[in-house]
């Protein structure tokens, strides 16, 4: 594979992650949360007094650096899976259970500020240097998870009895998986089952192909053998490609893929049988190139939190790094720690040292 388009394949998704209007809603978790319940109070201001100025996050006497442009969960996930990749993935889940809220104790009889056995200090659910860990966000599927490790209940089982089986956790991880022309199965069972490994599976799939060729239609061919038409993401990747291909632009696309996919109806747009799908046409409509792809899925809103960093993964893998614009890369490289704080200030492209 490609080195350039390997780091292509990991900046791109975070750029992607930068563009989606939430980025900056997971980054002002790094302020205090007073903050976030006046943003909440303003809301509920503009909805009893009928207004139509609307909040943003806001840094107030607060550092403004969290709500700059940056990445945000998507890109610490990923760089959370190149860090343990080569562990056992229900091991290495099962590492961050203390880090949730409401956890109890790593380990029984551990001492304290030990890290518990087989767990690396500096990585998520480690803690500052080895100590007691760090809380982290995560999806409802991974949160989940979680829960059902800790009680227990392993893979496959912790990922169908979840929840939000169905949603991209596990294909926004697969990114690294497919960087490194691995499958994601063990990993993507750990949270997510149907569609949602199917997801990863294609994911994975499509990224090494473009990692390989540079290609775009290859990427997407990869990622259409392993999605079965009769499921909810085989029938609407192929939906979706066909309404991109008569839009004939990413662009234009975008009224069409929301019609076509969004019903509008569920309260969380992180479904994978509808990001994945989005991420395929818009690639594909794009000829591969981010900077057409990418702004384009940032415009279906109610899928903003990962589409954007999906098609910037699948496009990164196909035009490379290079063909990242510097101005995007530079500000995306840095990871905030708004989801798992222990990666506060990595670089994401020097954990890919000996990869790419």
């Amino acid at each position: 594979m490609s080195g350039d388009r390997i780091r292509g394949a990991v900046a791109g998704l975070a750029v992607g992650d930068a563009v989606g209007w939430p980025a900056a809603r997971h980054r002002a978790a790094l302020h205090a949360p007073w903050s976030r319940r006046l943003h909440r109070e303003l809301d509920a201001f503009a909805e009893e007094h009928q207004v139509t100025t609307l909040p943003v996050p806001f840094a107030l006497n607060q550092p403004v650096a969290p709500l700059r442009i940056g990445p945000s969960d998507d890109a610490e996930w990923l760089a959370w899976t190149l860090l343990t990749i080569d562990r056992p993935r229900a091991e290495a889940f099962r590492d961050l259970v203390p880090s949730r809220p409401g956890a109890g104790p790593p380990d029984a009889g551990q001492p304290a500020g030990q890290p518990a056995a087989g767990r690396p200090s500096g990585l998520p659910g480690a803690g500052p240097s080895g100590g007691a860990p760090a809380p982290i966000r995560a999806r409802i599927s991974v949160a989940t998870a979680l829960d059902n490790l800790a009680n227990g209940v392993e893979p496959p089982a912790s990922g169908y009895d979840n929840p939000h089986h169905f949603d991209d956790a596990a294909a926004i991880r697969a990114v690294a998986f497919g960087v490194l022309g691995r499958d994601p199965t063990e990993d993507a069972q750990v949270t997510n089952a149907g569609d949602g490994v199917l997801a990863a599976q294609a994911m994975a799939a499509a990224v090494a192909a473009g990692s390989m060729s540079g290609d775009v239609a290859a990427a997407v061919e990869a990622a259409l053998d392993l999605l079965p038409a009769d499921t909810a993401i085989g029938h609407n990747a192929r939906l979706a490609l066909s309404v991109a291909r008569k839009a004939g632009d990413p662009f234009a696309a975008v009224p069409a893929l929301d019609a076509a996919l969004l019903d509008h109806v569920y309260s969380y747009g992180v479904g994978a049988a509808q990001t994945v799908p989005v991420a395929l046409a818009l690639a594909e409509a794009a000829g591969g190139e981010l900077t057409r792809a990418v702004p384009a899925a940032a415009c279906l809103a109610p899928l903003a939190d990962s589409a954007p960093a999906l098609t910037g993964a699948l496009t990164g893998a196909c035009g490379g790094y290079g063909a990242i614009p510097e101005g995007w890369t530079a500000p995306a490289r840095t990871l905030a720690g708004c989801c798992l704080p222990d990666l506060a200030g990595r670089d994401l492209i020097e954990l890919l040292e000996g990869i790419a």
